[in-house]
């Protein structure tokens, strides 16, 4: 077990890079605004899953496997690029016309939680987190490394919830307030694909590692 000294310093290094937008904070801001606040939390719990799954591959070791392999770290940028346009592109095809155009079909909160758990196992960069960034919190003479990476996945959850929240709630009443001003569904679903494509775009052509 890492002990307290270690915990504190890790997350306040680590709330300090979640705040940073990034594809999984801009998706919930996304789905926050267009969709209201219970998509947006549930899109929260969807991304920090991802967050779970990361920690239990890298304590499992896989994680360096995808951080030290060119070609599997572009085959799951590009796949999460992809992926991006691929709601960008749903978002814009989406129906919303019907007897009221006021109307919007109610959000699927299970799709929310599902795509946002792809768009986190998806971001690559999230792999050299756990591989770059959290061993230099480890310490072997502590225990089981594999277990003291759990734990710090586990706080990297936490902080990652708490910060994903506020960020949901943000987007939520700013879409909120939006609705009521009485912006067209048309409109929303623009700006929605809009902000998907362009990040898919942005990620695509982007050649950081």
């Amino acid at each position: 077990m890492p002990d307290l000294g270690t915990l504190g310093l890790f997350a306040l290094a680590a709330a300090a890079l979640i705040a940073v937008p990034g594809p999984n904070l801009i998706y919930i801001a996304t789905r926050s605004a267009s969709e209201g606040r219970r998509a947006g939390l549930v899109s929260v719990l969807g991304v920090e899953t991802g967050t779970a799954i990361f920690a239990i591959a890298a304590a499992a070791g896989l994680a360096a496997v995808l951080a030290s392999s060119a070609l599997a770290f572009d085959v799951v940028k590009y796949a999460g690029a992809a992926y991006l346009v691929v709601l960008g592109v749903r978002a814009l095809t989406a129906s919303g016309d019907g007897p009221d155009p006021d109307v919007e079909e109610a959000p699927s909160l299970w799709d929310a939680y599902r795509q946002g758990v792809l768009v986190q196992l998806l971001n690559p960069k999230v792999a050299l987190f756990f591989v770059a960034f959290l061993p230099q919190f480890t310490d072997p003479d502590r225990g089981s490394v594999a277990t003291q990476i759990l734990v710090l996945g586990a706080v990297l959850a936490l902080l990652g919830a708490c910060i994903s929240s506020l960020y949901a709630l943000g987007a939520a009443a700013a879409g909120s307030w939006l609705r009521e001003r009485r912006t067209g569904p048309g409109r929303r679903r623009w700006f929605t694909g809009g902000v998907y494509i362009t990040l898919g775009l942005a990620a695509a052509i982007s050649s950081e590692r």
